[in-house]
């Protein structure tokens, strides 16, 4: 992935994964593991501007999720499923054959859900999760009976349209355009600054290869899986929340209710920032995340 940030960062590294290449970025030489993972569309390029300061004192890994960024873009089908359960088992594994030990988990939007299913799945790959804007998935089947009765008969709808190939190509093509993610991240950022033809070009660059479509088609008609309130009672590490308050897809008012599992230990409100806090305020993000991994730390020496 090339960008044009002035933020010095290292050449890519592959991964190779049940055959298929796995992109990732990874800086810093000592400290603990902390590894990101982006949410849905994105890549490790959403968090350039944490990768350098994180690693002032951490070995920083970003990963590029199965199907998006440079990562590899199998058809869905028999072999691959696009799901938490496959991408967890994907984190898991870059823990145990490149990193070599637990780390720390950190995940953006459905990145949060993919950080949590590794945990609870492989808790030897975890020491502790932080998760920033949790999707909270209000499409999921178990959750459309609480939307408004619009919106619950027009999802599966607008799902069961998009399944058939060529609509549902048709459609991400005509939304996988520049202007048009620009005016998605209008919406998603609380900041209209940190919206820039970089972080454009980021999005936009693996959307035009083979195989991008059947995967955006493949989980937008994923309304099934783990929710995030399952997920926090079952964790075996510490959490830390942090949220954006004016994220107009996750809605802190749901969110701070996850603040409320014995697992999660801070719950921390951003203000006025939207739903890619990493992104639209890294200074603040960066500073949160540094002190509770210090905190950790600690915790863990004393125990020792």
């Amino acid at each position: 992935m090339t960008t044009t940030s002035a933020i010095a960062l290292n050449p890519t590294k592959t991964w190779f994964w049940q055959g298929f290449p796995i992109c990732y970025q990874t800086q810093g030489t000592t400290g603990p593991a902390v590894v990101l993972v982006h949410g849905f569309g994105a890549s490790w390029g959403h968090w350039r501007k944490n990768i350098p300061s994180l690693a002032t004192n951490c070995r920083v890994f970003a990963i590029d999720l199965l199907g998006f960024g440079d990562s590899a873009k199998p058809t869905p089908g028999e072999k691959i499923s696009y799901n938490f359960e496959t991408w967890a088992q994907q984190i898991a594994d870059f823990c145990r054959e490149i990193i070599q030990e637990p780390a720390i988990l950190v995940g953006n939007s459905i990145g949060c859900i993919a950080v949590m299913q590794t945990a609870v799945s492989y808790p030897d790959t975890a020491r502790g999760v932080a998760l920033i804007n949790c999707s909270l998935r209000l499409l999921h089947d178990s959750k459309l009976q609480n939307l408004p009765w619009l919106r619950r008969a027009g999802a599966p709808l607008l799902q069961k349209i998009l399944s058939i190939k060529a609509v549902g190509r048709f459609f991400f093509h005509q939304i996988a355009r520049p202007n048009t993610v620009k005016k998605i991240l209008l919406q998603a950022y609380g900041s209209p600054q940190a919206v820039t033809d970089e972080l454009v070009d980021i999005l936009m660059q693996p959307a035009a290869d083979p195989g991008a479509a059947d995967v955006f088609l493949a989980f937008t008609a994923y309304s099934s899986g783990p929710l995030p309130e399952e997920l926090l009672p079952k964790l075996p590490c510490p959490a830390i929340i942090l949220w954006g308050t004016a994220d107009p897809w996750e809605p802190i008012e749901l969110g701070r209710e996850l603040g409320d599992f014995p697992a999660v230990m801070k719950f921390i409100p951003l203000e006025g920032v939207g739903h890619c806090p990493q992104d639209e305020a890294p200074e603040i993000v960066n500073l949160i995340l540094q002190d509770w991994i210090w905190e950790m730390n600690r915790a863990i020496d004393r125990k020792v």
